[in-house]
């Protein structure tokens, strides 16, 4: 999960990640998008490869990058252990504001 959060961290990787979620993109056609040089797109790419966030597809002379489903499914369940403990603290504090409502409609 580390080697994930750490890949996603970056901005211009961050952006990768939501341009890969629509389509595949050749390195080039990143680059383009993001506004960086080929060079710099590949490096961005080979850290998100690296995680397991990509993979690649060579066609002739061409790579194109698209997302793995997997990790993103991963990232997902470690977040919702998250989740299950906000939504418990919520429900407890709805339960003392309400109690604090009762009380002080009991004082009227």
């Amino acid at each position: 999960m580390e080697k994930i959060l750490s890949a996603l961290a970056e901005s211009n990787r961050l952006k990768i990640i939501e341009l890969l979620r629509d389509e595949p993109h050749t390195v080039g056609e990143i680059a383009d998008q993001l506004g960086i040089r080929q060079p710099q797109a590949s490096k961005h790419l080979r850290v998100l490869s690296d995680a397991g966030l990509v993979e690649v597809n060579p066609i002739a002379n061409r790579r194109i990058y698209k997302l793995r489903q997997e990790p993103f499914m991963d990232l997902d369940d470690w977040l919702d252990s998250f989740r299950n403990v906000w939504n418990e603290r919520f429900d407890q504090l709805d339960e003392y504001l309400q109690e604090l409502k009762e009380k002080e409609q009991g004082k009227e």
